[in-house]
Formats: structure tokens, sequence, C-alpha cells
């Protein structure tokens, strides 16, 4: 069960005078030991990243070769103030992969320890700025989409579930989790059958998918439509990339506040949870290596889409 660390972390999350500092100490009063939070200032204001590793009995930080599950936390802020009172929707990305964080860490202090190490990255901002977007507005971030690549995307992590609100559209229309294709190095792939069976047991429902476009897995920053930020990690990484979207039958801005369903977002924890068994005892794939080797074979490597193109734009 994630419940109870969902709705803890949410009621530490919504307070305007959270920082990077207090989550650290709260988790490290429940037993988390390799907690590290950085304060990045930017134009309009700062964040503080936060990355949690939990290590396993056979991980790199153990010495052994299990793969590393990487689970970013995918978010402008948790907040909006003083613009919006309370925490907003875009928050429940941070919920999530800090509540998967939190029951990960009460497993192993217990004796439950996962065979790969699960590091988890996210950040801490209470009072973000909004931003237009159609059809509703999202929230903003102190910084920038290649700032926050470069803090919560680690070289060390072997594959990664991004988790993001993706409420604000008229597309993904039902409610809960619903997961992506595959994406590596500018490829989209196939949804990973793996996967869908985890969903469609921690969910007890059909697992829900969603469509991405190539827009989609380009960086922030060409000028080009996105659906959201939950693939960003993707442009940084040669990792397989998954996003882990939290949905509504509705269209939710991103600083909506009172928009955030417990449910949905222990849901998402508790996927993320049994992702990281599965991947680091090695019997769970993100992706079919044969097959992607001979794509890149026959029609040549993708990665130009992990930049800004043939012509630079900048933000």
């Amino acid at each position: 069960m994630t419940l109870k660390q969902t709705m803890e972390l949410y009621e530490l999350l919504d307070d305007p005078q959270i920082t990077g500092l207090d989550v650290k100490d709260f988790l490290e009063g429940r037993g988390a030991s390799r907690v590290d939070v950085e304060t990045v200032v930017g134009e309009p204001g700062s964040t503080d990243f936060i990355r949690v590793c939990i290590p396993g009995r056979n991980g790199k930080t153990s010495g052994g070769d299990a793969p590393t599950l990487g689970v970013i936390g995918r978010l402008g802020g948790i907040g909006a103030r003083p613009e919006r009172i309370g925490l907003v929707s875009d928050g429940d990305g941070a919920i999530a992969a800090l509540a998967a964080a939190l029951k990960l860490t009460q497993m192993h202090n217990k004796g439950d320890i996962l065979a790969g190490d699960v590091m988890i990255a996210t950040h801490i901002c209470p009072n973000a700025p909004t931003i237009v977007h159609h059809p509703v507005n999202f929230m903003g971030s102190p910084v920038d989409m290649y700032t926050m690549n470069q803090h919560e995307v680690s070289g060390e992590m072997d594959a990664i579930l991004t988790i993001d609100t993706t409420k604000g559209n008229r597309v993904f229309n039902y409610r809960g989790v619903a997961i992506s294709p595959t994406v590596k190095e500018g490829c989209i792939l196939p949804i990973s059958h793996d996967l869908v069976s985890l969903l469609e047991i921690t969910s007890g429902r059909l697992a829900h998918t969603f469509a991405v476009s190539m827009q989609d897995i380009t960086p922030y920053g060409n000028q080009l439509y996105h659906i959201n930020s939950i693939l960003q990690p993707c442009v940084a990484t040669s990792a397989p990339v998954v996003g882990v979207a939290i949905t509504a039958e509705s269209t939710v801005p991103g600083c909506a506040t009172g928009a955030s369903h417990e449910i949905d977002i222990a849901t998402a924890a508790r996927f993320v949870i049994e992702v990281a068994k599965a991947f680091g005892a090695g019997t769970c794939s993100f992706y079919d290596e044969v097959e992607f080797s001979r794509f890149v074979d026959l029609y040549g490597s993708m990665r130009q889409l992990q930049t800004l193109g043939r012509t630079a734009v900048t933000d």
C-alpha cells in the first residue's frame, strides 16, 4: 500500500514555506540514508532539487551489477503562490515520486531490499510562475528545462520512469494512470508489455496508455508544441524513458488547486515500486534491444531529435 505515504507527502508539501531541506529531514527521519538537496536559482526565483537513492542488495552502490531504475517526479512547481493558494495539480508528480521513495525506504529498513538501486529525483518550489498554454494554463518553473534535466537525469540510471500530471489537454479523457511508449535516443518504440502487465496488476484494471508525437520527445526551446514536459528527460539520456501520466476525464489546468486525487497518485507510486522490484531483478524490460539495434541499422540514428535541431532556437 502507498496511500498512507501519499497522504503524508501531500500534507508535507502543501505548505507555502516548504523547502527541499524540510523534505530531506522528513525522509531521513523515516530512515533514508542517501538524500541530497541543491538549491538552484533562476530568473523567476529558485527551486530545491532533491535526489533520493535507495540502495539495492546487488546494486551499483554496493559494488554489484543489477540495473538502476531512475524515477523522476516531473513538474514546474508544487505551488503557484501568491497567485494560487494551496498545492497545485502539477505537484502530483513530486508527491508520487517522493511517496515511492518513502515506501521503498521503509521496505529497505524492514529487510525487503530490492536487487538494484533506485534513484528518485524531483524538485520543490511552492511559488512557481504560471505560463499560458492551450487549452489551459500550465505551471512554469524558476529554471529552464535544460537545468531541470541536468539535476534530475543521471547517467547512472539504466531506465527512467518520469511521472507527471497530464490533465491539461483534451486528448487523455480518462482518470487514472497511463504509460507512454518507450522513448530511446529519439525513437518512439513499442509500449513495453512488461510495463503494461505491471500497470494492470497495480491498478486492478486494463492498462491505459497514451500516444506521443515526435514533437513531444524533442527538447523544450524549439518553439514546437509539446503536450507537456513528461518526456523531456528523454532528450538528456541514452537510457529508455517511459512516461507515467496521472490523468483526468476533464481538462484541468496544471495551476489548479484542489485537483489532486490521492488514489491516482498512490497508484502511480505503487506502479513505480513494482517496476523497481522487477527491473532490478532483471524480469522487466523497457524495450527489445535486438529490435532497437535492427531499427538503427535499417534507418540510422534518431538522436537529432534529442537536440534543438538544425537551426538553434533558444527560449
